[in-house]
């Protein structure tokens, strides 16, 4: 299960459902703007 850190809720809740979705999917951590960064990229590399 993925985890959001308090501090980055309010950029996690700017995303389209979809993408909360595909994120959580994921079971990441995110900690930082750099780590949503992150899986975003994965998710981008992943529908190419």
């Amino acid at each position: 299960m993925s985890h959001i850190d308090p501090k980055m809720k309010k950029h996690f809740d700017s995303l389209s459902p979809d993408l909360q979705k595909a994120i959580m999917d994921k079971g990441v951590t995110i900690n930082t703007l750099q780590d949503l960064i992150r899986v975003l990229e994965q998710i981008v590399d992943e529908a190419e």
